[in-house]
């Protein structure tokens, strides 16, 4: 009977002793199927043929930071927060699981770096080392649409100038000729300028027997029709300021439209308009037709 406790108590510890050979062949079946992060990222970039200045465009991460994260090289990496988010950004971009990159981030991260990341909290953030945007990625213009742009800005700025001179050009005094119709022109007179650069005319050369010489003074526009004895028109419609030398054979048919801006002169002596006028409401334009004679 003295012999069991002694068996019992030897069985306890072929029993510790298996129990603790399980674990530690348990422990080192886990060390060998558990990967290495590094290692992961590294297979999938050589699978997919990828290189690094590559990935580092695409993710705006420096290639040696990258290679840092396969080689997993801590001491090269920016603070833990930052080289964290670099690793699972990486999985992402290489289709892996990036839950799985990052537990074993944190597992194989040494603890002495992270007590001094934890230390520079407090500190102000230092550059991490994260890229530009591309160049390629900026806005581009299309040249055409500037050019557009500057030959419209230029043609607005001409225009501009075109209608301010305009405005600031005095009204140029047509010719008489352009005003006088040809069979006016033909009965009356030759087209000459003043000293003032006036419309004036001339009397014809030529046979003046039995004829009358009329002059007209205009002070502005004005539609004047005079004919002559023998149904010729010695000027007809509107005419613009000047001095105008008729000859003709009376009586005279006068038809003015206002003549405040005329002035009438027979044989060298005034005419008085007002005498024959019509429309002496206040205002309103005086008017005259009448006959004129000797």
């Amino acid at each position: 009977m003295s012999d069991l406790p002694a068996t019992n108590k030897s069985k306890n510890k072929a029993k510790r002793i298996v129990g603790q050979e399980n674990t530690a062949k348990k422990d080192e079946s886990q060390n060998e199927v558990q990967p290495s992060f590094g290692a992961m990222l590294q297979q999938a970039r050589l699978n997919q043929q990828l290189r690094l200045e590559d990935i580092s465009a695409e993710l705006f991460i420096l290639q040696r930071h990258l290679q840092a994260l396969e080689e997993e090289q801590f001491d090269a990496l920016p603070q833990v927060a930052f080289a964290r988010g670099f690793a699972i950004n990486y999985a992402k971009f290489l289709g892996l699981d990036s839950a799985q990159v990052a537990k074993l981030f944190d597992a194989a991260y040494p603890k002495a770096l992270m007590q001094q990341s934890v230390a520079k909290v407090a500190t102000p953030l230092q550059t991490m080392g994260t890229l530009p945007p591309n160049s390629d990625n900026r806005v581009r213009l299309n040249p055409l649409l500037i050019i557009a742009v500057a030959a419209l800005v230029i043609l607005v700025i001409f225009l501009s100038r075109m209608v301010s001179n305009a405005r600031q050009e005095p009204e140029a005094v047509r010719p008489l000729a352009e005003d006088l119709t040809a069979q006016a022109q033909e009965q009356g007179a030759a087209v000459s300028m003043d000293a003032n650069g006036l419309s004036t005319s001339d009397p014809i050369v030529g046979n003046t027997v039995g004829s009358t010489a009329l002059e007209i003074i205009l002070t502005d526009t004005t539609t004047v029709n005079i004919t002559d004895a023998t149904g010729s028109n010695l000027i007809t419609g509107s005419q613009t300021r000047g001095n105008y030398k008729l000859i003709g054979t009376p009586p005279f048919k006068v038809d003015i439209d206002n003549i405040d801006n005329v002035s009438l002169l027979l044989n060298q002596e005034p005419v008085s308009l007002l005498d024959y006028a019509t429309g002496s409401e206040v205002g309103a334009e005086k008017q005259v037709r009448f006959e004129l004679t000797l």
